[in-house]
């Protein structure tokens, strides 16, 4: 028994941080992959698989670059490369050219990626100043969804707009997820549960 709590509580997190690691070496070096094949082969399929792979690598400027040309040449309607371009261009404080994107998703398929554009258009909304607007789509977005992406956003807004008593109360419920959930999910959740807890503790009691 007391083997198997070591391994639970001492080895398990070093292969998830090993698995990773791998993933990382993998996604590198396919994006070198695609890197070539675009030079012969500059298909929109490929330019836009390269920009998938850049996004997840935190490339955002390289992966926005592509997605633009993946968009100006595709005959597709798919709405995949404007969220992803939105997702990018809200890393890099593109809030005018993020809110066109999202707002695109959103009015053709408000419940894309299990409501999480709704929310990142909130969130674009609240960056770009729009205070009246954020808090309208983030109601409408906490109603329908639990992400804690979501949650952790709004609670940052209202913390912005000194609404600290509802600031503490969104964040407090990221962290009430904790204990009833998987392992595996808390494992996922881990960087949001991190970000509700500084959020806390920078907000008045």
């Amino acid at each position: 028994l007391g083997a198997l709590v070591y391994i639970v509580a001492e080895v398990l997190p070093d292969v998830n941080l090993v698995v990773g690691s791998l993933e990382a070496f993998s996604r590198r070096r396919r994006i070198r992959q695609f890197e070539q094949i675009v030079i012969d082969n500059p298909a929109v399929g490929n330019l836009e698989e390269l920009a998938d792979l850049l996004l997840e690598e935190r490339k955002f400027a390289r992966a926005k670059d592509l997605y633009d040309k993946v968009i100006a040449t595709s005959r597709s309607d798919s709405l995949d490369p404007f969220y992803r371009r939105g997702l990018a261009e809200l890393e890099l404080d593109d809030f005018k050219g993020a809110l066109a994107d999202l707002e695109r998703v959103v009015a053709k398929d408000p419940k894309y990626d299990f409501h999480r554009a709704l929310g990142l258009l909130a969130h674009a909304h609240s960056r770009a100043g729009d205070p009246q607007e954020a808090d309208a789509l983030f109601t409408r977005a906490t109603d329908i969804s639990t992400v804690s992406e979501t949650y952790y956003n709004y609670a940052s807004f209202l913390a912005a707009e000194q609404r600290t008593a509802e600031a503490r109360e969104w964040a407090g419920r990221i962290l009430a997820k904790k204990p009833t959930m998987p392992r595996y999910l808390r494992r996922h959740e881990r960087p949001w549960f991190r970000k509700a807890s500084a959020l806390l503790k920078r907000l008045p009691a």
